[in-house]
């Protein structure tokens, strides 16, 4: 997987982030068997331009935690024969990778996260980015069963990976 990061915050992860970013993404294409090299553009970011982004794109006037931007429109979570038959359209003709999308984390709010669930900034980390890497495959958590199943996926794939709470 290709990963382009913007880091763009004061607050510094005290932590290999790139590191884990790419393990956990990694891990996220492997587990739902994605076909092929990926790329995925992740911004870290204040509060305040997530809360812009947020408000333009969601017009929702709050700071959030992530966002997740998928570039394929996906019929049904990680089906990803779909990629097949408009390949061409996703892939990134500098790269040869398919281009799945944009990340954005507000990094006051992993610190602030991680502090109130009782588990590292590490953790916090990793488990936004696991989140919005299953966005970007088409999964989604409005329905309590697709939270269910997302959240399945995540805490599997986060202990599979020894990232624990």
């Amino acid at each position: 997987m290709r990963l382009y990061i913007e880091y763009e915050c004061e607050e510094k992860l005290d932590f290999d982030y790139q590191e884990t970013a790419r393990i956990v993404g990694e891990a996220v294409l492997e587990t739902e068997r994605f076909p092929g090299e990926a790329e995925v553009n992740l911004a870290l970011t204040s509060e305040e331009e997530i809360r812009q982004v947020n408000r333009e794109f969601r017009a929702i006037d709050a700071p959030t935690d992530v966002l997740s931007f998928p570039a394929i429109p996906f019929e049904s979570p990680a089906v990803c024969q779909e990629l097949f038959a408009h390949e061409i359209i996703y892939t990134n003709p500098d790269t040869g990778n398919i281009m799945l999308g944009d990340i954005m984390i507000s990094i006051p709010r992993v610190f602030s996260q991680a502090s109130a669930y009782g588990h590292s900034v590490k953790r916090e980390f990793a488990f936004l980015i696991a989140h919005s890497m299953l966005h970007l495959l088409g999964y989604d958590h409005i329905e309590p069963e697709e939270a269910r199943i997302m959240e399945e996926k995540q805490e599997n794939l986060l202990t599979s990976l020894g990232i624990h709470r």
